[in-house]
């Protein structure tokens, strides 16, 4: 199975990259095809909601940023992966930016089960990232294959590695 993972984190050793690199490693060993996209690292803009990829664009975006790479991985992906630390109550800006580009091309089309990695200083700051991925993926008519959260001392314990290493060898 290849997988994309979308990581919204903007910082290189946090600890939304430590959960992903340690799910992708048992992803690996499994057999699993894993590509890491690191959004938050990315020049990523928002939709413009100019509708050229709808009216002249044939579902391209007009905009020429490194969205591109996220559009290329997405035709052959068959698992989609959103990771983000909560700041504020959300996702980062940098994974929301790239999610609302989806609407140049829909649904992707190979794209048969997701899953959701967050990190926090908190467990109650969730619900609303959680609500939002629900609707993505009712969306993509996709099956969620979990929601993996983390918060406070549990980031980068080894017990929660473990765990996400577990995880990618589950699928």
């Amino acid at each position: 199975m290849k997988i994309l993972v979308l990581n919204g984190s903007p910082r290189l050793n946090g600890n939304t990259t430590a959960i992903v690199d340690a799910f992708a490693e048992g992803a690996r060993e499994k057999g699993h095809e894993v590509n890491i996209i690191p959004v938050g690292q990315k020049k990523i803009g928002g939709c413009l909601g100019c509708e050229f990829c709808h009216t002249r664009g044939n579902g391209q975006c007009v905009q020429k940023d490194d969205m591109g790479e996220v559009y290329k991985e997405l035709e052959t992906a068959d698992m989609l992966i959103f990771a983000s630390p909560i700041y504020f109550f959300s996702i980062t800006g940098q994974l929301q930016s790239a999610i609302t580009r989806f609407y140049a091309t829909g649904k992707p089309r190979k794209v048969s089960q997701t899953a959701l990695f967050l990190s926090s200083g908190a467990p109650e700051v969730y619900n609303a990232v959680i609500q939002q991925y629900k609707n993505v993926i009712d969306y993509f008519e996709a099956e969620d294959k979990g929601i993996k959260m983390v918060y406070g001392k549990n980031n980068k314990s080894a017990a929660m590695l473990a765990d996400m290493k577990t995880f990618g060898k589950s699928l």
